[in-house]
């Protein structure tokens, strides 16, 4: 499957999760949330440290998402994705998108194990979905 293909099976998720998502506006983990949003895209938070995040209410981890959360998007260090991709194997999510400085050769090759979709080729969503930095 190609990168496209592979980004364009991601994009159809009824919801995204944002693993990584941060209050802290300069950082990716918000930027990240904030263009799924501007993109009209109804996405969830997952930060155990945040209770709500741009207004959104935040869960704990991959396993609270909701059943309709398909995909999900990764900002957390290499070695903290890896326990993600266990995470999301076992929640049944199938897409994973690995941001750039997110992934990691076993993170990578553990997902591609478990049969998920995984992109971790240096792709960024925010370039693939237009991010654009606004005072929203």
């Amino acid at each position: 499957m190609s990168v496209q293909d592979k980004i364009e099976q991601f994009l159809k998720s009824p919801i995204f999760g944002v693993v990584g998502a941060s209050s802290k506006r300069y950082k990716y983990g918000n930027k990240v949330l904030r263009c799924y949003l501007q993109n009209g895209r109804e996405a969830i938070p997952v930060n155990p440290k945040e209770k709500e995040i741009e207004g959104i209410a935040s869960v704990n981890s991959v396993a609270e998402l909701p059943p309709d959360v398909q995909s999900i998007s990764v900002i957390t260090p290499p070695q903290v994705t890896e326990r993600i991709v266990e995470e999301a194997a076992q929640r049944g999510i199938m897409n994973i998108w690995m941001q750039p400085g997110a992934e990691s050769d076993a993170a990578v090759g553990s997902a591609e194990k478990k049969g998920l979709n995984v992109i971790a080729d240096g792709s960024c969503l925010l370039v693939v979905m237009g991010y654009r930095e606004k005072s929203d």
